[in-house]
């Protein structure tokens, strides 16, 4: 009873000690860090969250990330995954600012009406290459046509995605070779049979990845794992390129449900999530790999799940479950 006395005694002290402004920031760190260790009330946690989102919004508003367009005038760019979605909306975008362009996707014949449409938009050189990533033997000659037909490359932009409908069905052993094939082996060749020439160009790589890179979510563990291998790869590879002075820049973007017809059947029923707006999500992109930005969240709020992950996982796992519709996906 004595030692529960100078206990609550000391925590008192703290809380005058620390004011309520530094009671509130020390009772939102985990318990090991924490100063007053003791649970985090559900009324403190949405005050810590609330604060922590008007801080993101006000840097995202006035934040500038001095990106020039006319940089990428000129700029040879390989995009992968850039016949729908947010990848046509980045061939269309990069044809506009004058971008010199090879692109590769599943299907031939809407890879041919991109191309089109990129001309149409100005894009001085535009090629493409049908091409599917599950087989290991593609990336090799995904990388050396756009070499010979550029001549080299100062973007490399992954963005190909397979998945498979969310549900507890997708976790067969078969399923998720596939998925780590081609969300996440591709782009591991990819990335070291262009770093090369990325490298003599002092050029950049841009990962398109998914929340469920950093933050994971119910029915997703296979898709989950690739993005997180993903996430720790290139995490990894930055750390490697700037000890060794290598000049290429990684830019991680964590976008939203992607805006195409596969990806949204493939969670009908199971994520109340809306998409994200294909050429909007496509700009931020742009935007992140031409500044040479380590990461980019669109949409924006992202970020804030991701902070959460480690400092508040209740409200985090509240927020997650909101865009679920648990039992569609369990009964899949």
């Amino acid at each position: 009873m004595e030692e529960r006395g100078q206990g609550l005694e000391h925590l008192h002290q703290t809380r005058a000690s620390l004011g309520e402004w530094g009671w509130l920031w020390a009772r939102s760190l985990p318990a090991v860090l924490s100063p007053a260790a003791e649970p985090t009330h559900p009324g403190w946690a949405m005050k810590v969250l609330l604060l922590t989102g008007l801080g993101a919004l006000f840097f995202s508003y006035y934040w500038d990330d001095n990106f020039d367009p006319a940089s990428l005038q000129g700029a040879r760019v390989l995009l992968t995954g850039a016949s729908a979605g947010v990848g046509e909306e980045l061939a269309y975008h990069y044809a506009r600012l004058g971008s010199h362009l090879v692109l590769t996707a599943h299907t031939e014949a809407l890879l041919q009406k991109v191309v089109g449409n990129c001309r149409k938009l100005g894009a001085p050189k535009v090629f493409f290459i049908a091409a599917d990533m599950a087989s290991p033997e593609v990336p090799e000659r995904v990388v050396q046509f756009a070499l010979d037909k550029l001549g080299g490359l100062d973007y490399l932009v992954l963005n190909h995605l397979g998945a498979t409908p969310a549900g507890t069905r997708s976790r067969s052993v078969q399923a998720t070779r596939w998925l780590l094939q081609v969300n996440f082996l591709s782009y591991v060749q990819l990335t070291s049979l262009a770093l090369p020439s990325l490298t003599d160009s002092k050029g950049s790589l841009v990962v398109v990845s998914s929340l469920l890179g950093p933050v994971p979510t119910s029915f997703s563990s296979p898709y989950s794992a690739a993005k997180f291998a993903l996430d720790g790869f290139f995490g990894s590879l930055r750390r490697e390129l700037d000890v060794q002075d290598v000049n290429v820049a990684i830019t991680m973007c964590v976008l939203g449900l992607r805006d195409r017809a596969s990806t949204a059947e493939g969670v009908r029923g199971v994520s109340r999530a809306k998409a994200a707006p294909g050429p909007k999500a496509a700009l931020a992109v742009i935007r992140g790999g031409a500044t040479r930005a380590p990461g980019v969240f669109y949409p924006w709020r992202f970020h804030l799940l991701c902070l959460l992950r480690g400092w508040l996982p209740h409200p985090r796992a509240w927020f997650i479950r909101q865009e679920l519709n648990v039992s569609a996906a369990a009964a899949a």
